[in-house]
């Protein structure tokens, strides 16, 4: 099997194909995929989910030592019932019923209150604690690499902090309480039943073990049918954000009827995963329905026989029928919890396999401090790959004096970009040794070592939110004279002022009100901001106009007159006044130099400017000559 072939196969969780051919279960995506979890038993999962209830605990206790009392309120009520029969309706002593109805609607009353009392107090702790679950796992994807990102589909993270999520709160909101209510309910009922008539309570308790081997089977069943549901949830939404986020290519190239029929396929997989789910959820709920039915029947049955032999009182009988309904309601109820349960649990796996994920940039044990001032940045030695056969960089070295300009020149795969994740921490390198002032990047704390680095990308990213927000983002320490000062600098200014609202226009997502040339400006402007020690332009003008491009050139010449920079361009007019070119090839340092002698030099950038530049004119001169000619002939 061919490597493409292997990776295409190694993707798939299964064999089964659609109608045209594509794998019908094709995992989006690689790297974190969804694995078997079950070794994880239930009691590990809700131990760990206890640990964000902790922190609310007297709430979870308050509404625990509450379900003793509503359990009380609502078993009184048969009792009351057996007393109105024989000891008023029997005898004819309807003077004394009042008082028993009296009693029976205060404990409705009673159940109502306490009900609410205690589901409230427990969903509120569990909001709480979801909460918490919630932010704990944004903070950690928040710390994961880059190389985390790049094998993950954006749909799949969001169905683990979304829907995941949501199946929990069943389980941390009402669901535990709720079945140690049911099983309070239960062992009540069981003594009353047991002390009223034993012989009739243990010929109604025969069928218990029956319904516990059953919910044993469904277990298995519903556990991996709720697995299954995630999963294929994940695919949807990594087919939805994908599709959604390219729907001008989609649309471009006429595909429409293609995404179509992919979305048919994943979707048709989400509802036969839920039917299956639906389908054991039924038979659960319709046995101990139908269990419960036959219970009732043989008691009415049984329990007449006695009652006309004066074995049991009339009062008795209605007492252990409402007492035995009330013994099934809490065994439909854990059913249906269970399910709601087995849910939760599959949820909780793949959520903590996420939290689990340690894909990171390691941090030091005791972070250096990094030096204040103009920096200088070595590359000494650098090896690095992308996980791939093929070595990006190869034992790369170079240094960048503080307040040098460096442009770096390359074919596409060079190096050039990869350099700079390296630098920034994006990505750890393999071999060799990237210094700051002489020490090791690895050695200062990552986040620190960002602040010290702006990156204006080619594409600019920005969030829905204001112009202002994007310019500062979020950072409560920079001033409208900050925000002034970049602006000018980069000649925003103008431009934002033009815009309804100014610094407070509401940018769409991704910023699609926004031209290139003016998404461009903003990301000059909020690199200055930060007032960094090293600025980095990974073609930084490639999508502006040519005015644009000249006002950005006239603040790049000012702003890079005073910090460290590192500029990649593919235009080569952009660099040619930069201190020192370095030409990359396949990784390696190739030739280094001014623009001036490099071109002298005819080496390989010389070949790229002559590419770029001098084949341009002499065709100018050529079309220029052409017309001369023509005009001549008129």
């Amino acid at each position: 099997m061919s490597a493409p072939e292997d990776k295409k196969s190694a993707a798939y969780d299964s064999g089964e194909t659609s109608k045209d051919g594509r794998p019908k279960n094709a995992a989006i995506g690689s790297g974190f995929q969804e694995q078997k979890l079950g070794q994880i038993t239930d009691f590990s999962l809700v131990r760990r989910l206890w640990t964000y209830m902790r922190p609310y605990r007297w709430l979870f206790f308050l509404s625990l030592i509450s379900m003793p009392a509503l359990t009380a309120v609502s078993l009184v009520q048969p009792w009351l019932l057996q007393i109105a029969i024989d000891d008023y309706l029997i005898p004819g002593k309807l003077g004394g019923l009042w008082g028993v109805l009296a009693l029976y609607a205060a404990s409705i009353v009673g159940m109502a209150a306490l009900t609410f009392g205690q589901m409230y107090v427990t969903q509120y702790a569990g909001q709480k604690a979801l909460r918490d679950l919630r932010q704990e796992l944004f903070e950690h994807v928040q710390g994961l690499s880059s190389d985390f990102f790049k094998k993950n589909p954006v749909g799949r993270l969001m169905s683990r902090m979304t829907t995941d999520i949501e199946s929990l709160q069943e389980a941390l909101s009402s669901g535990m309480i709720s079945m140690v209510g049911d099983i309070i309910t239960l062992t009540a009922i069981v003594v009353i039943l047991l002390y009223k008539n034993w012989q009739l309570a243990l010929a109604s308790f025969v069928v218990v073990p029956v319904l516990v081997g059953l919910t044993a089977i469904f277990r298995y069943f519903l556990r991996k049918a709720f697995r299954e549901i995630r999963v294929k949830i994940a695919r949807l939404y990594s087919h939805l954000q994908e599709s959604i986020t390219g729907m001008s290519v989609i649309q471009l190239f006429v595909r429409e009827n293609v995404s179509r029929d992919e979305y048919r396929d994943i979707n048709a997989d989400y509802r036969d995963a839920n039917i299956r789910s639906i389908r054991y959820d039924a038979l659960l709920y319709s046995v101990v329905e139908a269990v419960g039915s036959v219970t009732i029947g043989a008691i009415i049955w049984y329990g007449s026989g006695q009652a006309l032999d004066g074995a049991i009182t009339l009062g008795v009988l209605v007492a252990f029928i409402e007492y035995m309904q009330k013994f099934f309601v809490p065994i439909r109820d854990l059913a249906q919890k269970y399910n709601f349960l087995q849910s939760a649990m599959a949820s909780s796996e793949r959520v903590f396999q996420l939290l689990d994920t340690h894909e990171t940039i390691p941090q030091p044990d005791s972070p250096r401090q990094i030096p204040e001032g103009p920096l200088t940045i070595e590359f000494d030695d650098v090896w690095f790959g992308y996980g791939g056969d093929e070595p990006v960089l190869r034992g790369l070295s170079f240094k960048v004096n503080p307040c040098e300009r460096i442009a770096l020149v390359g074919h596409t795969g060079a190096g050039k970009t990869t350099i700079i994740k390296l630098l920034t921490r994006l990505h750890d390198i393999e071999r060799g040794r990237i210094l700051l002032n002489g020490i090791d990047i690895r050695e200062f704390d990552v986040q620190e070592l960002r602040r010290k680095f702006a990156v204006v990308l080619q594409d600019v990213f920005l969030f829905s939110d204001t112009v202002r927000k994007n310019l500062t983002m979020g950072d409560s320490a920079v001033g409208d004279e900050d925000i002034r000062r970049a602006t000018e600098l980069v000649h925003a200014d103008a431009m934002i002022e033009r815009l309804d609202g100014g610094l407070d226009y509401a940018v769409s997502e991704r910023g699609q009100n926004l031209s290139a040339g003016q998404k461009q400006l903003l990301a000059f402007a909020r690199a200055l901001i930060r007032d960094p020690e090293v600025l980095i332009l990974d073609e930084a003008t490639a999508n502006v106009d040519t005015d644009t491009e000249a006002l950005i050139q006239d603040a790049i010449e000012r702003m890079l007159a005073r910090q460290t920079s590192l500029v990649i361009a593919h235009r080569l007019s952009t660099i040619q006044r930069a201190d020192r070119i370095l030409v990359l090839h396949k990784g390696q340092l190739l030739e280094e130099g001014t623009h001036q002698d490099l071109v002298a030099a005819g080496g390989h950038y010389a070949t790229l400017y002559r590419l770029q530049y001098a084949t341009g004119a002499e065709i100018a001169a050529e079309a220029d000559a052409s017309t001369r000619a023509s005009s001549a002939s008129l």
